[in-house]
């Protein structure tokens, strides 16, 4: 069983030795910008128990790049809520917000090779730009979120006016310019990925084919954030040695964005798991934008641990369960 949690861990460094050297291993990586529910309580037992079953190793790493939305409360009761649900990880924690030089690296790396760009258009530039298409009966492509991909007015710009853009005071993203980043690719084969269930490691892999130009030119960092969920995730898994990155099912498109990402940067290839999603009773996923029951709330109101994993269909037995409706 785990360690009480009493207090933040604070490493200043991960120590290299810490990589896996070849040992499976696994993560959970949830933000610190609000409570944990059902679904976070799925996906980290479900890692430490594919973890357990292949003998590997189980990571917790807290993703609080977001400096504005991180608190150090939500922090505390990530780790209390994870010590209470009986799961054991390695120490130290890994925190993205240790882990700035390392994203600047990357960036600096994709912008030798003249793949990234300053785009200064605003939300609601962009949305003006997309409904005057629009308007004139022409359909605008949106990515798998369904947000208008990014016009990118600003990908034949000189390198003098960028690096004016850069340097100065306004607001810009840096973005990764898709069309390059692809080209770049060529002679290398089909970008693809691999899945399959932890729990049944004998089972063949399902090979998927990624196709990145689906989200247009993301966003890799902004000039007040050194990196973006996209960049943040590959970079700290190779990093960390990841083998099985194991998650859900929401964002399996968001995989041909990492795995593109992963060969330019020449990063390792995990092997991929997207399991089902808890529903609430409507049918949508769970949120903590829109308010869902939390594991903190759920301890404190004295429900038994034993029981949320059950009610979740955790795989205690080591076979894997789909995951029930929220607990009523």
């Amino acid at each position: 069983m785990p360690e009480a949690v009493t207090d933040l861990e604070k490493p200043e460094t991960i120590p290299l030795a810490l990589r896996s050297a070849g040992q499976p291993t696994f993560r959970f990586a949830p933000s610190p910008n609000g409570y944990l529910h059902l679904g976070h309580a799925y996906s980290g037992c479900l890692n430490e128990a594919a973890a357990l079953a292949a003998s590997g190793r189980f990571l917790l790493r807290i993703e609080d790049i977001d400096r504005v939305r991180a608190r150090p409360e939500y922090e505390l009761a990530i780790l209390q809520d994870l010590a209470w649900l009986g799961l054991d990880w390695e120490r130290p924690v890994l925190r993205q917000s240790d882990r700035f030089d390392a994203y600047r690296r990357a960036l600096a790396e994709l912008d030798r090779l003249g793949l990234i760009y300053p785009a200064t258009l605003s939300r609601a530039e962009i949305q003006a730009a997309v409904s005057a298409e629009e308007a004139g009966g022409q359909a605008w492509p949106r990515d798998p979120d369904g947000a208008p991909l990014y016009p990118g007015r600003e990908r034949e710009w000189s390198n003098s006016r960028r690096r004016e853009v850069r340097e100065g005071g306004a607001p810009f993203a840096l973005r990764l310019d898709m069309k390059r980043a692809l080209a770049a690719l060529a002679g290398r084969g089909t970008l693809r990925w691999r899945e399959r269930n932890p729990l049944f490691p004998a089972d063949p892999d399902v090979s998927f084919s990624a196709d990145p130009a689906r989200w247009g030119d993301v966003v890799l960092a902004r000039k007040e954030t050194p990196a973006s969920y996209h960049l943040s995730v590959v970079v700290d898994d190779a990093f960390q040695g990841v083998t099985h990155v194991v998650r859900g099912e929401d964002l399996r498109p968001a995989t041909s964005v990492h795995r593109l990402l992963q060969v330019l940067l020449g990063l390792p290839e995990p092997l991929y798991h997207h399991h089902p999603l808890i529903l609430d009773e409507f049918g949508q996923k769970l949120s903590k934008s829109r308010g869902s029951e939390s594991l903190r709330a759920l301890r404190l109101a004295g429900r038994k641990a034993d029981e949320i994993r059950a009610a979740i269909g955790t795989p205690l037995a080591l076979a894997p369960q789909e995951p029930s409706p929220v607990l009523s």
